[in-house]
């Protein structure tokens, strides 16, 4: 094998037919390619280049170019170093010899006809001798030989060596800065940049995947988070609550909507509010309507339900009844019907009383709007250049009522201003007939009892 920087350092039967064959045909005809590549002169680059390394890199030349190494990791020692010929030893000469006798003479060593260079075995830059006389690379990173800046990683190379980066950073300007990965998107939603690497993370409301990157929705629904019902949403949830319910502030509880509170009008007498709805109640003596809302009168006089006694007249209005005794006339009044007294003309105390009182009853509901016509009154018996006035006698101290004449024979009575209850009132309704072509003036009275209601229905 052929030693580094040429060939002429090597001796034996290869190298001199080497040499025969390009001093016969020339290096250009050279059919083997190890002789054409002896045969091409090499160019020292370090000689003939100006500052061919910079700074403190010592030029080294090689086969087909160069090499910049740092000074003092180079030297290669040329000792020449012949070997010694052994001596031949000659026995001395026989003086009774005679002189045609040959004696060999004294060798001699016979130097060759081309230099001669013994030295030790020498490697390339990179490998070192081995014990077999092989050449090994020499890891110059377990050696710590390398010349990589502490922010770099040495990876050893067959005769050398290169200084990278570790993963998660780049190589600017010679140092290796951190690569920001939180840039470039590698997170689907949130992303930490840490030294040489990253860190992904999701929003409330998913889960990193297994590949650490993107996130999963999390279904909330499935912990049951509302107390009534869950929607699920991307990266959240939404609870919702059952009729008559809102949500709380926490937005998972729900609370009882109490309706009764919005409205006064929601039930005729009062509201009754319950989880998740509300009832009507009515008042004692009436039932709830089919609407669940209004109030209806019951009457007691006609399911029966009543206290009154036989001899009493049931009589029922808004809210309740009344038992009615039997009449009874005050004298000089005598009883001609049920409900009508009578005082006769032929009786001297009846000549400054109504003719007669005829007893009326009605109800009427607390809070009617006025005016409002309640009850209607009229002559049944017509004289011939008779006419009639018709006025409130008695029970009006309030004056919530008034009479107002309709015809020559009747009369309206009118409700004028509003009227609570529960009250019980009793008005004398007179009708005064006046005849001047007899001259005669009579009165007749219809007591009309007023059962006013406690509530306005």
């Amino acid at each position: 094998p052929l030693g580094v920087r040429g060939w002429w350092t090597q001796t034996g039967p290869a190298v001199a037919a080497c040499r025969s064959e390009c001093a016969a045909v020339g290096c250009s005809g050279c059919r083997n390619a190890l002789i054409a590549l002896l045969c091409l002169p090499d160019v020292n680059e370090c000689g003939i280049l100006p500052q061919a390394c910079q700074g403190d890199m010592q030029c080294i030349n090689q086969i087909g170019g160069y090499r910049c190494i740092p000074a003092g990791l180079y030297d290669r020692p040329f000792r020449p170093n012949s070997p010694a010929l052994p001596e031949l030893s000659y026995p001395d000469a026989d003086p009774d010899r005679t002189a045609d006798v040959f004696l060999p003479g004294r060798p001699r060593s016979v130097e060759p006809s081309y230099p001669r260079v013994s030295s030790p075995l020498l490697c390339t830059l990179g490998y070192a001798p081995a014990a077999d006389g092989t050449c090994n690379d020499v890891d110059e990173c377990e050696t710590n030989s390398h010349h990589c800046n502490p922010t770099q990683v040495c990876i050893n190379t067959a005769g050398g060596y290169t200084c990278s980066c570790t993963e998660g950073y780049w190589l600017i300007g010679g140092q290796c800065q951190d690569i920001d990965e939180c840039r470039y998107g590698y997170c689907q939603q949130l992303c930490a940049n840490t030294p040489g690497s990253y860190s992904c993370s999701c929003n409330p409301g998913f889960n990193l995947n297994p590949d650490q990157r993107t996130c999963q929705d999390v279904e909330e629904c499935e912990e049951e988070p509302c107390s009534h019902g869950c929607i699920n949403t991307y990266g959240s949830f939404m609870c919702n609550c059952d009729e008559g319910f809102e949500l709380a502030a926490d937005g998972t509880s729900c609370i009882d909507w109490d309706e009764c509170s919005f409205s006064e009008f929601l039930c005729q007498y009062r509201c009754v509010n319950t989880p998740g709805s509300f009832s009507c109640i009515c008042p004692p003596g009436y039932y709830l309507y089919e609407d669940g809302r209004s109030c209806e009168d019951i009457n007691e006089c006609d399911t029966g339900n009543n206290t009154c006694t036989t001899q009493q007249v049931c009589f029922n209005f808004q809210g309740g009844y009344i038992c009615l005794n039997p009449l009874q006339c005050q004298p000089p009044y005598v009883a001609v019907s049920d409900n009508q007294c009578m005082c006769s003309a032929e009786n001297p105390d009846c000549r400054s009383r109504p003719f007669t009182i005829l007893y009326r009853h009605m109800d009427l509901s607390s809070g009617r709007t006025v005016p409002a016509d309640i009850f209607q009154m009229q002559a049944t018996t017509r004289y011939p250049g008779s006419f009639y006035i018709f006025q409130i006698q008695s029970g009006n101290d309030g004056r919530e009522f008034h009479m107002r004449q309709t015809s020559n024979v009747s009369a309206t009575l009118v409700l004028a201003r509003p009227i609570k209850g529960p009250r019980e009132v009793v008005l004398d309704l007179e009708m005064v007939t006046v005849n001047n072509v007899i001259n005669f003036r009579g009165s007749s009275i219809i007591r009309l009892t007023i059962y006013v209601s406690e509530h306005p229905f």
